[in-house]
């Protein structure tokens, strides 16, 4: 015998057959979304929520180990993003933003560089700080002790320009010490300047920790004591005129990250 249900006993059968259908379905969308949001979410600057762009950073010389790092680590925890980073001393980067350079991001080594064109970038984060250092050759072998001993003129002292961020923070310290210093030297960035006390082209010089500490295979550091010293305060900011702002502020946010400031740290800088 067949059976033959009536029509509104066939609609509802396959109302309930399409239910049962679709539950699993859900199911399985509902885990495929699940499972992204977990693998993009990365905490602050998530690989989810920052677009994917090749940026362009502008980056002070002392910021050169560091940021390779940390640009290494940017990259991997944000598939399809590409940093190209440009070291030089800030006042160059200034010039270059000055002149219409396409740029992303500028992180300087003074406040005072960043402001020369604040009306080129967005607002400025403060994302580490340094102090400086006397850089000697390995071994000290002229026993620079303390900045009075840059005086001595035997002594090849390199130092980095006036106009460069690491030159006024060093003449800053020296003048508030009384101490005339007369340099053979003024280089470009402090990153030239430790590069000459690594080949023996001079006996010391003034530059960061951090530059010391990534040549301490082949320089010495001496300490120069807190009341003596400087503070370097690093400055990142958008550029306005970049092409791909949502992917530099997503990296400028990411610096001031646990995940980026581990990176800073564990280099030598300091906590903002």
């Amino acid at each position: 015998m067949s059976l033959t249900l009536a029509p509104t006993r066939r609609r509802t059968a396959a109302a309930a057959l399409t239910a049962a259908l679709l539950v699993p379905l859900a199911a399985c969308s509902s885990g495929d979304d699940t499972t992204k949001d977990t693998a993009g979410s990365t905490g602050s600057g998530s690989a989810s929520a920052a677009p994917k762009a090749n940026l362009t950073v502008l980056a002070a010389a002392s910021l050169t180990d560091v940021f390779k790092t940390a640009g290494a680590a940017y990259e991997k925890s944000h598939p399809g993003t590409k940093i190209t980073f440009s070291f030089a001393g800030s006042q160059e980067l200034v010039a270059q933003i000055s002149q219409g350079s396409p740029a992303d991001v500028l992180v300087t080594a003074d406040t005072k560089s960043m402001d020369k064109v604040k009306a080129d970038t967005g607002t400025p984060a403060i994302i580490a700080k340094n102090r400086l250092v006397i850089a000697t050759g390995e071994g000290n072998p002229f026993k620079v002790d303390d900045l009075k001993d840059l005086a001595d003129t035997k002594v090849k002292v390199v130092l980095a320009a006036p106009e460069v961020p690491a030159g006024k923070y060093s003449k800053q310290i020296l003048d508030k010490q009384g101490i005339t210093v007369k340099p053979v030297s003024q280089e470009p960035n402090v990153r030239a300047v430790l590069s000459k006390v690594e080949l023996g082209e001079a006996d010391a010089g003034l530059v960061y920790r951090t530059d010391a500490e990534s040549a301490k295979d082949k320089v010495d550091a001496v300490e120069i004591p807190d009341d003596q010293n400087a503070i370097a305060k690093y400055p990142a900011a958008t550029i306005k005129d970049s092409k791909n702002a949502e992917a530099a502020a997503a990296f400028v946010a990411w610096l001031s990250s646990p995940e980026g400031q581990k990176i800073l740290q564990d280099a030598g800088f300091q906590k903002p």
